[in-house]
């Protein structure tokens, strides 16, 4: 499964579908975001039918407000939600060991 591409409009059905969803905020311009890319992307395929991997650009319209709501002041940033509440949180370029740490505490 490929790496869901979120938008604002739809952040809040997808946060609260029921399913563990582990959303990366990102930008093009971050260096360290570009180093996640492809861990988020292995991610993707390691927990196919498990959880939804997702990705938000935060310079994509209506992303803003979104950061504002859960405190994301630095990125690379990944929230993990599960039933529209966060329930996990890595900031920074880390090794996918620490992501998948975090992944696999909540499924």
């Amino acid at each position: 499964m490929a790496v869901l591409n979120l938008s604002a409009a739809k952040f809040d059905e997808v946060i609260r579908s029921g399913q563990l969803v582990f959303v990366d905020f990102w930008a093009t311009w971050c260096r360290p975001c570009m180093m996640m890319g492809p861990i988020v992307e292995e991610l993707a395929a390691d927990y196919e039918g498990k959880a939804i991997i997702a990705k938000m650009n935060v310079d994509d319209e209506g992303v803003k407000d979104i950061c504002a709501r859960y405190g994301i002041t630095n990125i690379p940033n990944m929230k993990l939600f599960k039933n529209g509440v966060e329930v996990g949180n890595v900031v920074g370029a880390v090794p996918k060991a620490t992501v998948k740490g975090v992944i696999d505490k909540n499924l």
